[in-house]
């Protein structure tokens, strides 16, 4: 159906940034919404951000608003999270999905394909 493979995480000290990437491969669809959750050890998978087909309208969660920004490229079918002023609580494993719908949500339920996640890891 549709892979998803993200890549960009590693170690960075607080304050750094990141750039997560998020490639899709195999049958694909023209028309995803696009997600990046993350999880934590000993947490629940949470929400970070989103964004519709063809990327007019992105949301993201309070806790990483103002840090993070979504962005897709629909060419190359590929989603990115650009991730500034790190903190130690953005230590996490981070997923890319996918939703066979245009207007996208925070509720990883409504996602259809999941990538196999990065290591994002923020030292002090």
């Amino acid at each position: 159906q549709v892979q998803l493979v993200e890549s960009g995480g590693g170690l960075v000290q607080a304050g750094g940034s990141l750039r997560l990437s998020c490639a899709a491969s195999g049958r694909t669809f023209s028309s995803l919404a696009m997600g990046w959750f993350r999880q934590a050890p000993g947490k629940e998978r949470e929400f970070v951000a989103r964004i519709s087909w063809p990327g007019g309208s992105t949301r993201y969660a309070d806790s990483v608003k103002g840090r993070f920004t979504i962005s897709r490229d629909n060419a190359k079918m590929a989603v990115y999270l650009q991730i500034n002023s790190l903190k130690p609580e953005d230590t996490a494993v981070y997923y890319c999905a996918a939703s066979d719908s245009t207007r996208g949500s925070s509720n990883p339920s409504s996602y259809d394909y999941w990538g196999q996640g990065t290591q994002v890891t923020v030292s002090s």
